[in-house]
């Protein structure tokens, strides 16, 4: 593709139907992360704890399928399964105005849908990792998760700022129901990719356990792939203990609504924006592999001044420093994707996708109980103090990895066989 063409990859028809299919599904997707919350601590009153049980329901779809998840998406057709599973999360995401119209909501309806809506966004983002170097091509890998990352970073500011007011003005159902049509909408699109898999060779339920075991290994003894997702799982451990007391923290401490909280969350989609339209010459900068450590090392210990701030000018300065972490995120996650599925065949795709969210979730799940125990303990103020210290620390198993100096993505070579025998130079 010629370099002087700005659009790139959205000249292709089935990519652009995947970019727009990508930015309905995500708004709907960022509703539901505000909202929830919001109805479990404004509607229903609920304490720190359960605000946390409530984040951690939302993730423990990984824990609870995520390992099979990639073996079961590796005998299927991705696009199927990015058509299916939006569906079906736009229905389960149905049932939560028609409880709160009829009287009947409570927080275990609350507990029930997030954990639903968890498990098929696993199997949606196992198949939409895996389907996009098929649809595009690995030459274009860098290029297709920037642009991607733009689509998920606008909706990050347009979601929150919406679904505040939604919220505040008409109600909790109806953002709901805008984030239910958001991904009805994104099913619809991607079944008009045109493009078609090859159909996956069949495996009997006995190679079940077998195929999750190589796809274990296969992460686990590839250093590079190793310290991503240790990373990853680190940094979601210290993210979610954070997100989970922010939240109260606004509502409570900072004493701001809906509308202000959307405001805030929608600071922090513009420094993901930018980190999108950044991330692919950060990486030429200072290297692929080095951006995954700079990232979180410049930008996240600016998250500490939110714990600083007070009620009035000082919380919207303090946002800032929410701007740079969502910044320093894209640029990482963006330039790790990347390398994860430059260094993966197509026959283990949805293995790798599904073994490093299995960690990196794993550890979402666990930041949602441990911010909800230690808010209770310390309060919101000292658990941002604590998460912002472990997300800078989370870069220690990348910076002692050979991505410390890993400047280009592998190429020309057969990833399959990567690390199957000792090379000359540092492992991958």
């Amino acid at each position: 593709m010629p370099p002087a063409d700005r659009l790139g990859l959205l000249r292709e028809p089935d990519f652009r139907r995947l970019f727009a299919a990508t930015a309905l599904g995500q708004s709907g997707d960022r509703i539901v992360f505000l909202t929830l919350p919001l109805i479990a601590i404004v509607a229903l009153d609920v304490d720190e704890f359960q605000v946390g049980l409530l984040s951690t329901t939302t993730m423990a779809g990984s824990l609870l399928v995520g390992l099979p998840a990639g073996a079961w998406v590796d005998r299927m057709r991705k696009r199927s399964v990015l058509i299916a599973t939006d569906l079906l999360r736009a229905l389960m995401l149905l049932t939560l105005p028609v409880a709160w119209w009829t009287g009947v909501l409570t927080v275990w309806w609350l507990y029930a849908v997030a954990l639903t809506h968890g498990v098929l966004t696993v199997f949606f983002d196992v198949a939409y990792v895996s389907y996009l170097p098929h649809l595009i091509g690995r030459g274009h890998l860098v290029e297709g998760n920037s642009r991607l990352s733009v689509v998920r970073s606008v909706t990050s500011i347009g979601g929150p700022a919406v679904a505040g007011p939604l919220v505040g003005w008409l109600g909790a159902p109806v953002a709901v129901l805008v984030s239910s049509a958001g991904m009805a909408a994104s099913g619809l699109l991607a079944a008009g990719i045109r493009k078609r898999e090859p159909r996956p060779e069949p495996g009997g339920r006995s190679r079940l356990g077998r195929e999750i075991k190589e796809g274990l290994r296969f992460v686990l003894h590839r250093p590079v792939l190793r310290a991503i997702v240790l990373t990853d799982g680190t940094f979601n451990v210290f993210l979610v203990m954070y997100q989970t007391m922010l939240m109260v923290f606004l509502a409570r401490e900072m004493r701001l609504g809906s509308s202000g909280i959307g405001l805030v969350l929608s600071g922090m989609g513009c420094g993901s924006l930018l980190g999108a339209l950044l991330a692919a010459r950060a990486a030429r900068w200072v290297g692929q592999g080095p951006v995954i450590w700079l990232a979180p090392l410049v930008t996240c210990p600016l998250t500490g001044l939110m714990a600083l701030a007070r009620p009035g000018w000082s919380v919207w300065v303090a946002a800032l420093g929410l701007a740079a972490l969502s910044l320093g995120g894209v640029v990482r996650m963006v330039a790790q994707a990347s390398f994860q599925q430059a260094l993966t065949p197509d026959r283990l795709m949805g293995r790798m996708s599904a073994t490093a969210r299995f960690v990196s979730w794993g550890g979402l799940a666990l930041g949602g109980v441990v911010g909800g125990a230690v808010g209770s303990v310390l309060g919101a103020r000292l658990t941002l103090c604590a998460g912002a210290a472990g997300m800078t620390l989370s870069l220690l198993p990348a910076l002692l990895s050979p991505l410390r100096s890993l400047r280009e993505l592998p190429r020309a070579q057969d990833p399959a066989r990567l690390d199957d025998r000792p090379p000359a130079r540092p492992t991958l």
